[in-house]
């Protein structure tokens, strides 16, 4: 059974790059089945796309995306850094597909303010260390985690983050995380909102601040290249979802219950390639980014 969740928000997921766990994110997907679906920035990553590397794993994930859409799931795709190149095309929507550089929701009577975080790179004093983690060598030290992992889980051993340990283990790279924050929420008092949620920094983090009397909410996705987290809204009551490999793992074949699909869900998803998508999204119909309600 799939668990149904009101809301569901992700980010930083870096389809196309090698440390993109987009494996780990298709069993996730396919465990729930979520009311409204936020993508929050850098979910494809148009700055090291090659076409020579985008796995099937990765296709497979969009294809997931767009059967949750058609089967009535609303979808929000937020512009971030990495996939800016899409803000050309903000405020645009296909069915319940829509392209946005923010999301500004009405949720429970709160005001939430929903946008990937990059503008605040502006705002902050952006160190030579964190350009550095976005360089060339951030990739080959998340790759080469990636081989690490493998053996640790091969050994039953947990995820160990090396990009996270150096970053949180370095005094430039915390006071720029801790900057982040709390920019985010003093920008968020300003405006009157209750609650900001955020992606960028890969650090999930849900915390409530008293700004003036106001309580503000700020809430951070993580990602899936680091942390494999994801931000879950039901009951009232938001959550951090941390990926656990042991809840996928295969289980006797006599013990697993065969899941009834219907003729829809039979037949195979036909192969649709990364420019494929790109048209589908820049040819939708016009519409104001305008405060939703959920």
């Amino acid at each position: 059974m799939k668990r149904e969740v009101d809301i569901v928000v992700i980010s930083d997921v870096h389809l196309g790059t090698y440390g993109c766990h987009a494996k780990e994110l298709l069993n996730y997907l396919n465990s729930i089945k979520p009311a409204t679906l936020i993508l929050n920035g850098d979910f494809i990553d148009m700055w090291q796309f090659r076409k020579r590397y985008f796995p099937k794993d990765h296709l497979k994930v969009i294809h997931r995306i767009l059967r949750l859409s058609a089967k009535g799931t609303k979808v929000y795709y937020i512009t971030g850094n990495h996939d800016d190149r899409l803000r050309r095309y903000s405020d645009f929507s296909s069915g319940n597909i829509h392209l946005r550089d923010k999301l500004l929701l009405q949720l429970k009577g709160k005001k939430y303010w929903i946008f990937h975080g990059d503008i605040f790179d502006v705002f902050i004093k952006y160190s030579p260390l964190i350009a550095k983690f976005g360089s060339k060598g951030y990739d080959w030290l998340i790759l080469i985690n990636r081989w690490i992992n493998a053996v640790r889980i091969a050994m039953g051993l947990s995820r160990l983050s090396l990009a996270q340990k150096i970053k949180y283990g370095v005094k430039e790279a915390v006071k720029f995380i801790s900057d982040f924050e709390d920019t985010a929420i003093r920008l968020a008092a300003e405006q009157e909102y209750d609650c900001v949620i955020c992606g960028h920094i890969h650090r999930p983090q849900i915390r409530k601040v008293d700004v003036n009397g106001h309580t503000i909410t700020y809430l951070n996705s993580g990602d899936w290249v680091e942390n494999l987290t994801a931000l879950e809204y039901n009951w009232d009551k938001w959550t951090l979802y941390h990926y656990d490999e042991s809840e996928f793992q295969p289980v006797n074949a006599k013990l697993r219950v065969k899941e009834q699909l219907s003729k829809e869900e039979a037949q195979e998803e036909p192969v649709l390639s990364t420019v494929e998508l790109f048209k589908h999204i820049v040819t939708a119909h016009h519409l104001p980014n305008s405060t939703e309600q959920i």
